[in-house]
């Protein structure tokens, strides 16, 4: 009885808090987007002293035309925010931006809107060392700091610190050598040997034309030596060692050939339609590029063979030079994205070493992957693994020995960075569950890790240079992002010093759904987020809706604020309208380890697709619902699923909205396709069968699609493709919205309300049922 009459009390009270909000609760209101629900805090940098945290944002309810501006506070509780205009910023911008630390911890170089800085962390000095036209970046100290090594025009310089003296150290030139003209032969020989012997002043011209080019090749000798690439790539990148004498270069290669799907902009201020050049698809001649190492100042640049196989699209990450210069650090990808090499290449002898091998039959790939840095003076080097399944933290010795494994267990590793005393890792993690991100501290040798956060909900923190304080962006499940401060220890309080929604938002009560367990046919349990009526003071209307969120790769079901805003508010209202609502974490979401990430491989609409099949049948069997009455919706990958959901399971649902919707993985890009598909031209069954648009003789139910006539991701042809097919299949019960000025992701809230009416429009016209059902007793 107490139990009924607490449960009675809170119906209550939820009913009573809607009823007294003054929230206009209208899909017109909620597509106001940022205006409602604010702007996320974003790009935290500490100042160099750690007594301001700087970062992007905008007050509450601010217009959503306006763009974020920067903001700082102070590292203080009970602080508020203050703006910081653009001259302001340009101030101390290279006071509050992360650079190269010096060996000895005394010095910090920056580079900030193309000029270097130098700051003196023991006094919180900051001296201007560049002011220039041309872009100076990637500074690097010397050994013993006494130099500051830069990049300028795509070469080396150094700066000496006392004198100041700018040096350049590389004079590397794109393109073939240049070579003197073609010794002339035959007639033009025969004319040019009789001009010499005819006239003294053509052989005094030839001969002081000797002279010259000889004194030019003996002053170059005593300079700097120049070095081509020789081929026609561009200089990409360049890393210089802090001995300054070795050297790695990164070049990209044009391709050469490649075919860009282009788009055209109808509604312009010229009032003629233009075109907005696009990106070429997936198989197409793609962009490469080769590393190469150089010995300074005079050794010869050797192109290395980064992969072990023939790759022509493999690409190359430069980790860094450890602390003596002695080794650098990469990873190299190969193009069919099958296998990461971790590599250090030895200064002295150029000599490659393989450190890491990771493969994997699908695509290499996971949280973190990119991650990784030297530390102990050189002598180790961290990286994170997906090796075991699950993204996982790694330390070895700089010659590859003693390997170990820091972090083990079916969890992630979500994010690992170095404090600046090189004593702690600081790991963003979700192993207390998927659906947590907190932050903890770890000791460099490994070991029992340091829970910092206590709050449940998303944590994204950046702790400041002193290591004692942490700027915390965190989130729960019905409360946007804000920043917080908390001290760098077990169980600090934090402290919130933005708020960014606007009162009008916070005046709603909004819910935090349950994650409930959809038991998937093949054994697995997929996480869903559930909105049901009685969560909204709603009766039942015997219909469901699915929420496909979208990238594939994409974590949204936790306790944390959702990518998808809108959608959280949108689910909402449909279960206040009466509708039971599932938002799935289905396979290839994010957050669930190695084998969760590649279900999806050579066929996309294959497992993530059985996982809302699994979800239909999930709300037949708990809540009786018609599967003839159960709606799917979303946008671009989940845009993709929908129209895989009614072509090829139209028993299973009854209506679908695919939004922005890839139908033709032919057309899509090369990056991310080919990673999870291959290439078309070489793996036909896993385009055909991940495809739409072959399957769209399945089409029984009503559909809408909606797509932007810009977005320059999935391409407005996708959409019209697929409608030919449609009308030459000669299909009924469907229909296109298109957007003219809208990108893949659309701004304006007139285009997002126009949208979701539609969406809303379409399930309400087909779904509810006009019987009364079983009361929702679950």
């Amino acid at each position: 009885m107490r139990r009924l009459v607490f449960f009675l009390l809170v119906l209550s009270s939820s009913a009573s808090a809607q009823r007294t909000s003054s929230f206009d609760f209208s899909i017109k209101n909620i597509m106001r987007g940022p205006e409602l629900y604010g702007r996320a805090p974003g790009d935290v940098r500490w100042s160099n002293d750690s007594k301001w945290i700087y970062f992007t944002w905008l007050e509450p309810g601010s217009d959503w035309r306006e763009q974020v501006k920067r903001f700082r506070v102070r590292a203080v509780p009970g602080s508020k925010p203050e703006r910081v205009s653009p001259a302001q910023f340009d101030s101390v911008g290279a006071m509050v931006t992360s650079g190269e630390r010096s060996r000895n911890g005394r010095y910090m170089a920056i580079e900030y809107n193309g000029d270097l800085y130098l700051t003196d962390l023991q006094t919180g000095a900051t001296r201007r060392l560049t002011r220039t036209v041309a872009r100076e970046h990637d500074p690097q100290f010397a050994v013993d700091a006494s130099r500051l090594f830069f990049i300028r025009d795509d070469n080396v310089y150094f700066i000496d610190l006392s004198g100041g003296l700018v040096q350049q150290l590389t004079d590397i030139r794109q393109g073939p050598e240049p070579t003197d003209s073609a010794k002339a032969t035959g007639q033009r020989a025969r004319l040019e040997q009789q001009q010499r012997d005819l006239f003294e002043v053509i052989r005094d011209r030839v001969r002081a034309d000797s002279i010259r080019k000889a004194e030019e090749k003996e002053v170059a000798g005593r300079g700097l030596k120049t070095y081509y690439t020789q081929r026609a790539e561009n200089i990409a990148s360049l890393s210089v060692a802090p001995t300054g004498k070795a050297l790695l270069i990164q070049t990209r290669i044009p391709p050469t050939g490649a075919r860009t799907a282009d788009l055209i902009q109808f509604v312009t201020e010229s009032g003629y339609p233009e075109v907005i050049r696009g990106r070429t698809n997936v198989g197409d001649v793609q962009l490469r590029g080769r590393l190469g190492f150089l010995n300074l100042p005079s050794g010869t640049i050797n192109w290395l063979n980064a992969f072990p196989t023939d790759t022509a699209n493999g690409f190359v990450q430069v980790l860094g030079w450890s602390d003596d210069g002695s080794r650098a650090a990469f990873y190299s990808y190969t193009g069919d994205h099958k296998l990461r090499l971790l590599q250090s290449i030895d200064a002295a002898t150029g000599k490659v070493r393989i450190l890491e091998t990771l493969r994997d039959t699908a695509w290499v790939g996971g949280p973190c992957s990119s991650c990784g840095g030297w530390y102990d003076g050189g002598r180790r080097l961290w990286y994170v693994s997906e090796a075991t399944g699950f993204a996982h933290l790694y330390t070895v010795a700089a010659n590859g020995s003693d390997r170990r494994q820091l972090t083990k267990g079916n969890w992630e590793v979500r994010n690992a960075t170095l404090s600046p005393d090189e004593k702690w890792f600081h790991l963003h993690t979700n192993e207390i569950s998927p659906a947590e991100e907190q932050i903890y501290r770890m000791s460099v040798n490994g070991g029992t890790r340091e829970r910092l956060t206590t709050k449940s909900g998303g944590h994204n923190g950046t702790v400041s240079p002193n290591g004692e304080w942490i700027a915390d962006v965190y989130s729960y499940v019905n409360r946007p992002p804000d920043l917080y401060l908390m001290r760098s220890k077990a169980g600090a309080a934090e402290v919130q010093l933005t708020v960014s929604p606007s009162a009008e938002w916070l005046s709603f009560p909004w819910i935090a759904p349950e994650i409930v367990k959809i038991p998937a046919s093949d054994g697995a349990g997929v996480p869903a987020h559930i909105y049901r009526p009685k969560d909204m003071n709603a009766e039942p209307n015997g219909a469901a809706v699915i929420f496909v969120h979208g990238a594939g790769y994409l974590h949204n079901v936790g306790n944390f604020w959702s990518q998808y805003p809108r959608e959280y508010m949108f689910n909402q209202y449909l279960a206040s309208k009466g509708y039971v609502v599932l938002d799935l974490d289905y396979r290839a979401s994010d957050g669930y380890g190695r084998d969760w990430r590649t279900a999806i491989y050579r066929y996309m609409g294959g497992r993530d697709l059985q996982d809302q099949v699994d979800a239909s049948r999930y709300l037949t069997k708990e809540y009786g619902i018609n599967p003839e009455r159960i709606g799917i919706y979303g946008g671009s990958y989940g845009g993709f699923i929908t129209l895989m959901a009614l072509f090829t399971q139209p028993e299973l649902f009854g209506a679908g909205a695919a939004l922005r919707s890839v139908t033709d993985w032919a057309h899509y890009n090369n990056g991310y396709t080919s990673a999870i598909l291959n290439f078309p031209q070489t793996d036909t069954l896993a385009y055909r069968r991940s495809s739409p648009i072959y399957f769209a003789e399945g089409l029984k139910d009503p559909l809408v699609m909606l797509h932007g006539m810009v977005d320059t991701n999935v391409h407005f042809e996708d959409i019209v493709r697929l409608t030919q097919r449609l009308i030459e299949l000669g299909k009924p019960n469907w229909e296109l919205a298109v957007y003219p000025v809208e990108d893949h992701a659309f701004v304006r809230p007139s285009s997002w309300a126009d949208e979701y009416r539609r969406i809303f429009e379409i399930f309400e016209r087909t779904l509810p049922s006009k019987v009364p059902i079983q009361p929702d007793t679950q």
